[in-house]
Formats: structure tokens, C-alpha cells, sequence
């Protein structure tokens, strides 16, 4: 019998202190993990470490047929701001938009010494262009050519890499940004363009112009971190063109929509997106009632809720105090990951981030010179981490590192011992995560009574018992490698684009015609940009979505058209879209406005292509179950509360086979991560190999 040859579909995300890869064997469904460290002067580095790590496990580099890319670069540029030198052209008369915003103030409001960010494109590089289109886009000024070419010389003097062009209802128009865009590269051949027209078609000044200046200031980065990964791709001889990257959405795009520009917002939540949308996909038992995830990794955790077995998803946000108005999986980020430093302030308070120690030097007990404690460190001090086992024994661990790295710079100045001092550390972090999910909760109205806890990442499982008590949650899943949980998401999702057209009208008068003609520009753009990206229209499936509100609000909601028509809208398409409006409003509100116009804001399609997924195999306990002792690896003092060591059972987790059963206290270690169950804690694989941990008693 001839045996298949492999296939494989390879999963990476890129974290600020590892780098994680999945490898699936598209034919047995076996699955490979490698971790490494990440590089972060050049991120693609790190992800060619670990395709040759497959490779000299034995994989053809050529049987790789499928790579999915997950990544935090634009995050960590935008947060570090190490983006590119900007220079905004707007129409004349409107250069202080980029001052004035919305006039929204952030953190608190009675904040006297409150200040702005700074500008990306400062007023020393915003240029004003004579040219004027009204709302409905008929051209009242022409575009004053002369103006673009001489703006784009003293830009070019002054070293700009990259322009955002946002001229007045070009969303309605976008010939004179269009004309612009050819004038700049004329005069400066090699810089980057991000129109409005293009990036966010939509009313709304400053988001419009804020989201384009994030798009302006970061695909530069982009850009160049995609060139040198593909470049090296081609080097290492993974020869297979189905590239592609990550979204905010929790779809992915090819590498060459992502160079040819224009999307690179739509990445700024690539990395966590990947996380949520495995959660979805994978959790698929414990999803319709509920999932909160908990994605801590090096630098931070990213949180994220699954209701109806889909994530929630917004179409505005913010991202390091900037506007950014495009489809992503609703999210929230705080600094609490294993690097995030602990430090003592002026006053002799006991702090946690936001700073990260990285991959280089990393906390102190990695050995690589760092000196300052970080939450990895407080582990280890803990007992929590066994400093011989980290990454499956790959990596030693210095205990007396970071002891010392505690006791000198917590333990010291506070008075306490150093396993107090690191019992604080972990309180104080997992403290702020559950504090971060019980006031997203509020926000976004979810009852946690009946959730699940989804931990991973890196550090996720080992703090994810302490988090959920704080929450009152008596559920917890572990997927089986949490460590490399969102590498797999990328391997469960498929190409999508989002596509936006604004244009203000009362719903009662559209013409179905009007509106199917919008929607068939739209979509006809999606089929250009797959053909350009080398993808099969035939596979290309469309999902419409109007922008609904009641006159006079001052903010809309998407209401899905999926179901309302067949072929083309018609009037009763039009009337029932609006009784969908209502119900979505009442459902989210409390309330709707059954006797008050509505108005259409603008008209979105969502472009999905789908790709083979990872799938899930649910397995049998086996018929000679090894008994769970035969995976104790033996025991350790475990501090679970700063002060009394409680010995702790530790256990290999590929030794538990399905249906077994784990009682606290315990450690359940594997290559990728490491999972604490706590006194009154139980533990139990189930036939996905999910460790489900369950809470005992009150």
C-alpha cells in the first residue's frame, strides 16, 4: 500500500518574548510545535529559527503547502512609536483636524495636565491642497496639481517616507486623492501612499484621517518585516505561495495584499485575533455558552469574549490612545505578561509593567544578563516553574537569579522576604487581569456566571486558577498547547476582506436598485483584489451589512442583510432590514424607536475565501487507561501563598491519557506551558485532550 506523502500547513505567531510554530501534517493530522525565541531588531529571523528547526526534524521545506502568519509588529511599533516620518495632505482650510480630533479626552476626565498624543504628521509636514468635493461628491474645486508636486518636493527634502492623502468626502470621490497619489510617486518613487479612499472610506473626519495616518506611519514596517520573511521563505525553499498574515477581523490576507499597501491597520490586533479565533473554532462545546480568553504572553495578556460560538467584533477603537475605525474582534490589552517588569515607585508602592524586559534580556532567571524582576521570575520563586523543564528542558531556568533579582529591587526596599515580595508581584498581575475582564464584562453587558476561562500562551495556565477566583469562575479550559494555542488559530480561519462605502440617506428612500448598485461596486472591487492576489473568485463568498441608525443619533449599528434577499435586494429586503435593526437595537440598548426614521450611514460586504482547517478529533479513553500515577514526575514545595510550602504532586500532561483525573494541588507540566491547579481545584482530560479544571466546594 503506497503511503501518502506529507503535506503540511504551518501556523506562526510572533510574540514579543517567543515565537510559536505549528506544524500540521495535513494528512495524518499530526501536529508539531516549536518555540523559539523571538528577534525582535528583525522578527522574520526568528520565524525562519523555527521553520529550520523543523526542517532538521526531518521536514521537506517544499511539502509545506499553506503558511499563516500571526504578528505584533505594527502593535509594538505603534506602542514603542518607531513608525515611519509621515506627511499629511489635506484640503485646504482643514489642517487643524489633526489638533482638534473629536475632542474626546481618554483616562481621566478632570485631568488638568491632560495632553494629546503627539501628532504623527506634525504641522511641519501637513501640507493644504486646493481642491473640494461636496457631500454627495460633485468636484465644487478642482485639484490643484501644481500644489501636490510642490508639496511632494518639500516633503521628499525632508525626508518623508510615507504620506497619508484625506481629502474632504473623498469617500465619496476619491478621483483628486487618486490624481494625488500618481503626482507623489512621479516626484518620490519609492514612498508609501495610504489614501482615505482607500484605507476608510466612511464619514467621520478625525477617524477617517487618524485611521489613515496609523496606516501611513506603519506599513513602511510592515512592509519591510513582510519582504524580508518572504524573502527568506524563499530562501529556506518553502516554495508555496499561499502566504498569508493575520488580521484584526480574525481573517488573513495574503503577503501580497499586505505589500501592495493600504491594510496595514487591519493587522494592528493580528496576533491576539489569532488567539480568539482558535478559542471559537476549537472550544467548540463550551463556546455557545460563553468563553472569556485570557492570552498571556511575554509582554502582555489580551483578553477577548466568545458568545454564540463567535468572538464579539467592533468597528471602532482605540489602539495606544489613537482612533482607529476598522473591523477587528473586540479585544482589550494591558501590560501583564512573564516580562512585565515589577518595580517598587517614589511613594513605596509595589508596581507591574507597563515595561517589559522581551526576549532580550528577558526576565532575570533566563540568565541573558537581565537584572530586573519580572513575573516569570515571581513564578520561579514560587515554585510554580521548574526551572530544569522549561520548554520542555530546552531552556534552564536561574532560580537564584531571580531570587536575587526580587530581593534586591522588591523584597529590600519593601521590608519583606523575597517569596512574599513574588507572591505580590503575582497577586498585584493577576489582580489587574481579572480587574481588566470584570470591567469588560460591564461594558460589553456579558453575565461571567456561566463562562469558561480559555487560558493561553506562555504564562496563561499558570495563572489562569488565580484569575478566575478573583472572578468567581469555577470553570477553566486548557486547550492542549496553550503555549502554541494562537499559532493554531492560524490555522483555523479563513481570507477575508472588509469593504466599506458611506453615504447618508433615510432608508426609506433607497432605491433596491441604488443599493444593490453600491454593493456590486464593492464586491466587484473584492473580486480585483482576489484575482490580484491569486486567489479563485469561484470561492469567494459575500455577506452584506448596512450601517443603520435613527435620525439624529450619533452612532449606528451593523445590521447583517444575510437571509433578507436571494439574488438582489428588493423593497421587502430594504423593510425587513429595518425590523432587524430594531431588534439588534432593542437586544443591545433595551429599547428601540419603532416610530422614528432610520437613516443608512454606509454599506459594508464582508469577502470571505475559505481555507482547509486544522479539524478536531475527538478521541476515545483508550482500552488499557494508564493509570494517572504513571505521569507523576514527582513533587515540589509550591508557595501558593507566599509564605507556606505546600508540597504539590507534578505530572507530564502527554502521560494523562483521556478521562483522567487530577486533584489540586498539582502542576501539570508540558513543553509549551505549564498549568497550576490549586488546592481545591480538580482536573480532567477530555476526549479533545482539553485539560478542564473545575472548582471545589465555595
Amino acid at each position: 500500500m503506497e503511503v501518502s506523502k506529507p503535506r503540511y500547513r504551518l501556523g506562526v505567531d510572533v510574540g514579543g518574548t517567543h515565537t510559536d510554530l505549528v506544524l500540521l501534517n495535513a494528512v495524518s493530522g499530526e501536529l508539531m510545535v516549536e518555540k523559539v525565541s523571538s528577534t525582535p531588531h528583525n522578527p522574520a529571523l526568528g520565524v525562519l529559527n523555527g521553520v529550520a528547526k523543523f526542517v532538521a526534524r526531518g521536514v521537506d521545506p517544499d511539502a509545506i503547502e499553506f503558511f499563516a502568519h500571526g504578528t505584533t509588529i505594527t502593535t509594538n511599533a505603534l506602542l514603542e512609536m518607531r513608525g515611519s516620518k509621515v506627511g499629511l495632505l489635506i484640503t485646504r482650510g482643514y489642517r487643524a483636524v489633526q489638533e482638534i480630533q473629536s475632542q474626546a479626552r481618554d483616562g481621566n476626565l478632570f485631568d488638568y495636565f491632560y495632553a494629546k498624543p503627539e501628532p504623527i504628521a506634525p504641522q511641519s509636514l501637513t501640507r493644504e491642497i486646493t481642491e473640494r468635493s461636496d457631500y454627495q461628491g460633485n468636484v465644487l474645486k478642482p485639484l490643484d496639481r501644481d500644489a501636490v508636486r510642490a508639496a511632494a518636493r518639500d516633503l521628499k527634502a525632508a525626508g518623508v517616507s510615507s504620506v497619508a492623502v484625506c481629502y474632504l468626502f473623498s469617500f465619496m470621490n476619491p478621483a483628486h486623492e487618486e490624481i494625488t497619489r500618481d503626482i507623489l510617486r512621479e516626484e518620490i518613487p519609492d514612498v508609501h501612499v495610504s489614501l482615505s479612499s482607500e484605507v476608510l472610506p466612511r464619514i467621520r473626519e478625525w477617524p477617517r484621517m487618524s485611521t489613515t495616518l496609523l496606516n501611513a506611519y506603519l506599513e513602511p514596517v510592515l512592509v519591510r518585516s513582510i519582504a524580508h520573511l518572504n524573502s527568506g521563505l524563499d530562501e529556506a525553499k518553502v516554495s508555496t505561495q499561499q502566504r498569508f498574515l493575520m488580521q484584526s477581523n480574525g481573517g488573513v490576507m495574503p503577503f501580497k495584499a499586505a505589500m501592495a499597501g493600504g491594510k496595514t491597520v487591519h493587522t494592528l490586533f493580528s496576533g491576539p485575533a489569532a488567539g480568539a479565533q482558535a478559542s471559537a473554532y476549537l472550544a467548540t462545546a463550551d463556546a455557545p455558552d460563553g468563553l472569556v480568553t485570557l492570552d498571556m504572553g511575554g509582554t502582555s495578556a489580551d483578553i477577548a469574549f466568545i458568545e454564540g460560538g463567535a468572538p464579539l467584533e467592533v468597528t471602532e477603537g482605540i489602539i495606544a490612545r489613537r482612533q482607529i475605525d476598522v473591523p477587528a474582534l473586540d479585544m482589550t490589552t494591558i501590560s501583564a505578561g512573564g516580562g512585565s517588569i515589577a518595580w517598587v515607585d517614589n511613594s513605596g508602592f509595589l508596581n507591574v509593567g507597563p515595561r517589559s524586559a522581551g526576549a532580550a534580556p528577558g526576565p532575570a532567571c533566563y540568565g541573558r544578563g537581565g537584572t530586573e524582576p519580572a513575573v516569570t521570575d515571581a513564578d520561579v520563586v514560587c515554585g510554580y516553574l521548574n526551572p530544569d523543564y522549561f520548554l520542555g528542558g530546552a531552556q534552564k531556568l536561574d532560580r537564584d537569579a531571580a531570587r536575587e533579582a526580587i530581593r534586591t529591587r522588591i523584597a529590600k526596599p519593601l521590608k519583606m522576604t523575597p517569596l512574599e515580595a513574588a507572591a505580590g508581584v503575582r497577586r498585584i498581575v493577576d489582580m489587574r487581569m481579572a480587574d481588566e475582564v470584570r470591567v469588560f464584562a460591564a461594558k460589553r453587558g456579558v453575565d461571567l456566571s456561566a463562562f469558561t476561562l480559555l487560558p493561553f500562551g506562555g504564562a496563561g495556565a499558570v495563572h489562569a486558577a488565580a484569575v478566575a477566583e478573583e472572578l468567581d469562575m469555577r470553570r477553566i479550559l486548557v486547550p492542549p498547547r496553550p503555549g502554541a494555542f494562537s499559532a493554531l488559530g492560524l490555522l483555523c480561519t479563513d481570507v477575508v476582506h472588509d469593504y466599506i462605502r458611506s453615504e447618508l440617506r433615510p432608508l426609506a428612500n433607497v432605491e433596491p436598485s441604488h443599493a444593490e448598485e453600491i454593493y456590486r461596486l464593492l464586491e466587484a472591487r473584492g473580486l480585483e483584489e482576489l484575482e490580484a492576489e491569486g486567489l479563485s473568485a469561484k470561492d469567494a463568498k459575500f455577506h452584506r451589512e448596512l450601517d443603520l441608525r435613527y435620525t439624529g443619533q450619533g452612532y449606528e449599528l451593523r445590521t447583517p442583510l444575510d437571509g433578507l434577499y436571494t439574488d438582489a435586494l428588493t423593497a421587502e429586503s430594504i423593510a425587513a432590514a429595518r425590523d432587524r435593526f430594531d431588534e439588534r437595537h432593542a437586544q443591545i440598548h433595551g429599547h428601540a424607536a419603532k416610530d422614528r426614521a432610520v437613516e443608512v450611514v454606509s454599506y459594508r460586504v464582508r469577502l470571505r475565501v475559505a481555507a482547509p482547517k486544522y479539524v478536531l478529533r475527538p478521541q476515545a479513553a483508550p482500552a488499557g487507561v494508564r493509570p494517572v500515577a504513571s505521569a507523576v514526575k514527582g513533587t515540589r514545595d509550591v508557595f501558593f501563598d507566599g509564605k507556606t510550602a505546600t508540597p504539590t504532586t507534578i505530572y507530564e500532561r502527554d502521560g494523562l491519557d483521556i478521562s483522567a483525573k487530577v486533584i489540586g494541588p498539582a502542576i501539570v507540566e508540558q513543553f509549551d506551558a505549564t498549568t497550576v491547579i490549586p488546592p481545591t481545584w480538580t482536573a480532567r482530560v477530555d476526549p479533545n485532550r482539553n485539560l478542564i479544571l473545575e472548582r471545589q466546594g465555595a
